[in-house]
């Protein structure tokens, strides 16, 4: 029988955070860039999903801290949205361009782009002053 090795939770900002920095660590050290393009397309998906799962990180503790003990996860981004709007609408104007910028363009498609890149990964940064 082997021993689980266990680390202390985190905080959810100081875990976003986390996410955050290894997304900019798989960038940097992994990615490539040349001519204002990445490289490797391999290591911009993961990266850019690393990112947005910092971001959603942020979104359950906001409606954690709003909501209280009627938080419940939500299940959609068409349910983050609707949540959010209520409380928020710059933090849902982030939300949307991190959901286009990272989720989309960079998990799901793949760009290559180092601009669209680090604009979603500033407004992760940005969404974490919320918690």
């Amino acid at each position: 029988m082997t021993k689980k090795h266990t680390v202390p939770a985190l905080p959810p900002a100081e875990e976003a955070a986390r996410y955050l920095e290894n997304a900019r660590e798989i960038l940097s050290n992994k990615a490539g860039k040349e001519d204002g393009l990445y490289k490797d397309v391999k290591y911009v998906k993961m990266a850019s999903g690393t990112a947005y799962s910092a971001a959603l990180l942020i979104l359950d503790e906001y409606l954690r801290q709003k909501e209280g003990l009627k938080f419940t996860k939500p299940s959609s981004i068409e349910d983050y949205t609707a949540r959010i709007r209520k409380y928020d609408k710059k933090l849902l104007k982030l939300l949307a361009a991190v959901y286009d910028e990272l989720h989309i363009v960079g998990y799901y498609h793949g760009t290559r782009s180092v601009d669209t890149i680090q604009t979603g990964l500033k407004n992760v940064k940005q969404m974490l002053t919320y918690i």
